[in-house]
């Protein structure tokens, strides 16, 4: 089915102009969007690597279970002298009190079991299917967890500007409230709102401080400089759709059954069990083939030049071949072992469907927490909005209440009382932190809802980003590895 292309509301609805989270003198800022990190995702992530070189390997038990028809190849030579007497079964006399042998050549040797090479094939290749599958599986988690990271960038920079503004209007608030005159507010109004403004700047403090922590964790999910500040080019409340959540959940769950890579990587191993049941109901009926030389069980060499004669000469030389074709029907323990390795494997397919019944119910687990995560933020998206209003207007009316006076009989008092200012700005400030928080968790639970589907993770990254990819430095310090593409080659 066809991914709808991605949307950005990036339009504060309260018209609010924040001013962008600013950066100290040892920070070393790293502009991203997010289309180039979710592009990053796609190779440079470990787990993806890690999912590649399992593939590497499943192609060589692949090559090596395609060889299995092939004998070893030995070259080489076998000397032998002998002293003293012996008898010589071949022509029934005793032979010369010393002898020098000598047989030097090439041979083919090894035990050849039919079935293996039948079936081993067969059922090495979907291994290696799933394992092509698991790489699939792997970019789309790194994708997700490209995302997620991001997203927390996103929401606590967002967390950091909104404390700042607030810090902004806590000065403005203190500095008009001690300008109010001691008769209509007492000294203890002054010092609950420092008070309020010390906790709001530990609160901006601490923002910073997990937007660094979110970096760190985004460049390590990318493999990027981890002493990076990451600077996101997107507004804080950039919303990003990729899904309707109006979307039943009987439309969603048949996409995921059908798209999830980690289902194929499953069915594929089911069927490579089954191709290990056939191939030991197949072991008594299919012959194993031993080649070996004529002379002796282990004689490894099978043509080549012989050389022989008495004491310390060898002046009898000739060519020499020695061939022996054995081809043998095994019954392990007269039968009852080839019912048990019957047995054994059938175990083994058992255990590789209850996998697959296993990822089956977890897919469409995910799909229903995934809708629900969406369905919950969109919706909270707007009620977070109109509380930011709310706690605007509120703000500003307690603030500029401030300036106004009433009688009360003949006492003069404020139109607005300070501690209703300080509550205010107080209140605005979870405005805040609800706001950037559920527009990051909203974008969270789209990618999540959009991973739970199973779409392959190029669909976003590459196909169609959200956004325009532009260039980035992802050189690392020299104290790090290198990032390749694909895993590090072996080293021995």
């Amino acid at each position: 089915m066809a991914l709808p292309p991605a949307t950005d509301a990036s339009a504060l609805a309260t018209g609010l102009n924040l001013r962008p989270a600013p950066f100290e003198g040892g920070d070393q800022r790293f502009p991203i969007n997010l289309a180039t990190a979710l592009r990053l995702s796609d190779a440079r992530p470990l787990i993806v690597a890690a999912a590649q070189a399992s593939a590497w390997v499943a192609e060589a038990e692949l090559t090596r279970a395609k060889l299995l028809w092939i004998p070893t190849l030995n070259i080489g030579f076998d000397y032998l002298r002998h002293d003293g007497g012996g008898p010589d079964f071949n022509k029934g006399i005793m032979t010369a009190p010393s002898v020098n042998f000598f047989y030097g050549g090439a041979g083919m040797w090894g035990t050849i079991s039919t079935t293996d090479a039948i079936f081993q094939p067969l059922a090495a290749r979907q291994t290696l299917n799933a394992r092509h599958y698991d790489i699939q599986s792997a970019k789309n988690d790194a994708l997700m967890r490209t995302a997620d990271a991001y997203f927390m960038v996103h929401q606590n920079r967002g967390l950091y500007t909104g404390a700042l503004y607030c810090v902004g209007r806590g000065h403005d608030l203190v500095e008009r409230i001690t300008q109010l005159s001691r008769e209509l507010v007492p000294t203890v109004e002054i010092e609950r709102a420092r008070n309020m403004l010390a906790d709001l700047e530990q609160q901006a403090v601490s923002s910073r401080q997990e937007w660094r922590v979110q970096s760190a964790n985004l460049t390590q999910v990318l493999r990027l400089d981890p002493r990076a500040v990451v600077e996101p080019l997107e507004h804080d409340h950039t919303q990003i759709t990729l899904i309707d959540p109006a979307r039943p959940l009987d439309e969603l769950m048949p996409i995921a059954l059908t798209n999830r890579p980690e289902l194929s990587s499953r069915q594929a191993l089911v069927k490579a069990a089954e191709y290990e049941i056939r191939a030991e109901k197949a072991r008594p009926f299919l012959p194993n083939i031993l080649i070996n030389g004529f002379q002796t069980p282990n004689e490894m060499i099978q043509a080549g030049i012989f050389g022989l004669g008495p004491n310390s000469s060898l002046n009898q030389w000739k060519g020499r071949v020695d061939l022996s074709y054995q081809p043998l029907w095994q019954l392990d323990a007269f039968g009852i072992g080839n019912l048990a390795r019957i047995k054994q494997q059938r175990g083994m397919q058992s255990k590789a469907i209850i996998d697959l019944f296993d990822t089956q119910d977890m897919v469409a687990a995910d799909i229903t927490r995934a809708q629900a995560r969406v369905q919950s933020a969109a919706p909270r998206v707007l009620q977070a909005d109109r509380a930011l209003r709310t706690a605007i207007i509120t703000f500003n009316g307690n603030y500029e209440g401030l300036r106004h006076t009433t009688r009360f009989g003949n006492v003069l008092v404020l139109v607005n009382r300070p501690q209703e200012a300080v509550f205010a700005l107080q209140l605005l400030k979870v405005a805040f932190d609800e706001y950037f928080t559920t527009v990051a968790e909203y974008n969270r639970a789209q990618f999540e809802l959009f991973h739970a589907l199973g779409y392959p993770a190029n669909e976003v990254a590459i196909n169609r980003p959200p956004g325009e990819v532009q260039p980035v430095n992802t050189e690392r310090p020299h104290y790090l590895p290198p990032v390749g593409n694909g895993p590090p080659p072996a080293t021995r």
